[in-house]
């Protein structure tokens, strides 16, 4: 198992995140679905690709910062993989309809097609959307991810809400 304290210390985070992206999931950024998850978009107006590295990077912080033991490799595999669902969930198709509830599911299928995973990061995948479905997590990391994957929501839903309300504001105040 690896532990959050393998970051080196004598690194900034930064430095610290990209060394373990690139040493554990090197393989998952340069997949075809993730250049796919570049031109899907998330919560506000970025993309799913910008969502799962946020969600990565938080879940690695909050580890870090609570200096809770994890297996590094499988939090942020599934960190990056939570929502490989690989359509556009705004489309106004029947299957999506549900997408809340479904795509996790959706996402664990496809991410198990593509990629060798571990118990862990299977969790993280189908659970990361409790309580909305029902299944607790099971582990530490996917408990770590789902609560990172809520607040990258929060701060992207809110961040396009205060783009729109400034959006609307100059455009009223120009036509006075």
């Amino acid at each position: 198992m690896s532990k959050i304290s393998s970051v080196p210390s004598a690194l900034p985070m930064e430095t610290g995140f990209d060394y373990l992206m690139a040493l554990y999931a090197a393989d998952v950024l340069r997949s075809d679905g993730m250049q796919i998850e570049k031109s899907l978009p998330q919560h506000g107006h970025g993309s799913c690709f910008d969502h799962s590295i946020a969600v990565a990077r938080v879940s690695v912080r909050i580890a870090h910062a609570l200096h809770l033991r994890t297996d590094v490799e499988s939090m942020i595999r599934g960190a990056l993989l939570h929502d490989y669902f690989l359509y556009d969930w705004r489309d106004r198709l029947e299957e999506h309809r549900k997408h809340g509830r479904k795509h996790a599911g959706r996402a664990l299928v496809n991410a198990r097609r593509d990629f060798p995973l571990s118990d862990i990061s299977c969790d993280i995948i189908e659970k990361h959307m409790f309580p909305l479905n029902i299944r607790p997590p099971r582990y530490r990391e996917s408990y770590i991810v789902t609560l990172a994957d809520k607040v990258c929501a929060v701060r992207e839903f809110t961040g396009a809400m205060t783009d729109r309300l400034k959006k609307l504001h100059r455009k009223t105040t120009v036509q006075r």
